[in-house]
């Protein structure tokens, strides 16, 4: 599963440091089409976002109960200025909803 996935979440897992239900996004996508890269993010997010707070997080995995949320993208390319710009809306919004937001650039090694 991947961004293009929109309706599915790519990665459920829990963080054993702060014990958050961690929902991740595995971006494989680079930018050079910033504003489709945007909207394919932004429909990835919204499932997440729908996912939680519809109760199928717990149906689920019912061991989410009483966890914190986080989202976690994962992206291959590092995001343009615009796609910094998207990411910094979209924290406002997930954090507004109750979640966190964070994300990093797969390094190979």
């Amino acid at each position: 599963m991947t961004v293009l996935d929109t309706e599915l979440v790519d990665i459920t897992s829990v963080d054993t440091q702060t014990g958050n239900v961690v929902l991740t996004v595995s971006d494989h996508l680079d930018w050079s089409d910033s504003l489709e890269h945007q909207r394919i993010l932004q429909k990835k997010l919204n499932a997440y976002l729908a996912f939680v707070e519809s109760g199928k997080l717990l149906e689920s995995f019912p061991d989410a109960k009483c966890r914190g949320v986080r989202f976690s993208i994962v992206f291959k390319s590092e995001p343009d200025v615009e796609g910094l710009r998207f990411l910094d809306r979209a924290k406002e919004i997930v954090e507004a909803a109750g979640f966190s937001l964070q994300y990093e650039i797969f390094r190979h090694s």
